[in-house]
């Protein structure tokens, strides 16, 4: 129950706090460009409970639904109200509705750096044990987490995949394993089972590099690079899909519930990653003692991305499909009317809205499947 409670605080605080700094960047961008912002409300346009203080002509307020924020900046959708959003130079607006997604993309560009700067960066060469799992062939073994993996059957590993090719290889057959554990050589016999399900893994270990710490301008690179290869992920998942490179199944759309499904699945392994951790004897060297999971804020680094990549869409209603009505203004001169963007963009956020509903719905008829 304790566990349970804490995923839900974690998933309102993250999933509130990704969209209220999504606005907060569209605030902050119309207030250099000068444009005035009637509202900045505390949680989705809902019931308002409370007008917490006034600053500089913007109302803060208190709504109903807690999870993030929104702006109203002063004629939104109206070009004659002097200024106003619609009013403002098409590169104000385009300023304005980039600033969103861009601050969700800073976020994750500081998650992903603040992971790196905890976890180090992987030095490829030799593979480590990162994980052993319970009732495992690994564990019946006595296999540890930390150890490295010199050879197997023989064969010199430097490799995950070539790792896990020759566990793969020699199922319910007893495998030589000779590891460095804390500088001693040791030989291990482990029988990985072919009848443990794929996500199990035959021999029931998790495979990484061993890590050096990471200076900061590489764990800045890092979270860039990182940032940079999720988006692209994200953005390149219609063609893999078409490819049938992902399975549909895989490439899903989950509404709330599948988010804090995910959220519960994280923050109950990184609870009982750490746990493990603190219980485990030291005293053999610290580097044999099981690592701690950083699930949860991986998560919200991938959240962060997906919230800045979809919200540059080109869909109607969305910041992408806004930015698309401004490029004909600064491109030709001539501004789509406003009423026609107006109509489109109302249209799509009814079409939008009943998606949401119908995902939403599924999460609960069909809930997604997670993986360790």
């Amino acid at each position: 129950m304790g566990s349970s409670i804490l995923s839900l605080i974690i998933f309102i605080l993250a999933l509130g706090g990704m969209i209220f700094v999504h606005e907060l960047g569209h605030f902050l961008a119309a207030r250099w460009a000068k444009i005035e912002v009637e509202e900045f409300g505390f949680g989705l346009p809902s019931y308002k409970i409370a007008t917490l203080f006034t600053w500089q002509g913007t109302e803060f307020t208190l709504h109903a639904l807690p999870l993030g924020g929104f702006v109203r900046p002063k004629g939104e959708n109206d070009p004659n109200i002097p200024g106003g959003y619609g009013a403002a130079s098409p590169w104000k607006r385009l300023v304005v509705l980039i600033a969103g997604p861009l601050m969700n993309l800073l976020t994750a560009v500081i998650v992903f750096t603040a992971l790196v700067a905890n976890e180090g960066i992987p030095v490829p060469g030799s593979v480590r044990i990162e994980s052993v799992a319970e009732n495992s062939p690994a564990e019946e073994a006595d296999i540890h987490a930390g150890d490295i993996i010199v050879s197997i059957n023989g064969q010199e590993v430097t490799d995950i995949e070539p790792a896990r090719s020759l566990i793969r290889e020699n199922l319910d057959i007893p495998v030589e394993f000779v590891l460095n554990r804390d500088g001693e050589l040791i030989t291990i016999i482990a029988m990985p089972l072919s009848s443990r399900i794929a996500e199990e893994g035959a021999l029931g270990v998790g495979l990484n590099y061993p890590t050096r710490p990471a200076t900061l301008i590489e764990s800045v690179q890092s979270g860039v690079t990182i940032t940079g290869l999720q988006a692209a992920a994200i953005v390149s998942l219609p063609i893999a899909l078409i490819q049938g490179a992902i399975a549909p199944g895989e490439a899903r759309l989950i509404g709330f519930k599948g988010i804090y499904d995910l959220f519960n699945f994280s923050v109950q392994e990184d609870v009982t990653s750490r746990q493990e951790a603190a219980e485990e004897p030291t005293a053999s060297g610290a580097d044999s003692a099981p690592q701690p999971t950083n699930f949860t804020i991986s998560l919200i680094g991938l959240l962060s991305v997906s919230l800045g990549v979809f919200n540059l869409l080109p869909i109607p209603a969305l910041d992408g499909g806004r930015i698309l009505f401004t490029l004909p203004e600064i491109l030709f001169k001539k501004r789509i009317p406003t009423e026609w963007e107006n109509m489109v963009n109302g249209i799509a956020m009814l079409l939008l809205i009943g998606l949401m509903v119908f995902v939403n719905v599924m999460d609960f008829i069909n809930p997604a499947q997670i993986v360790p």
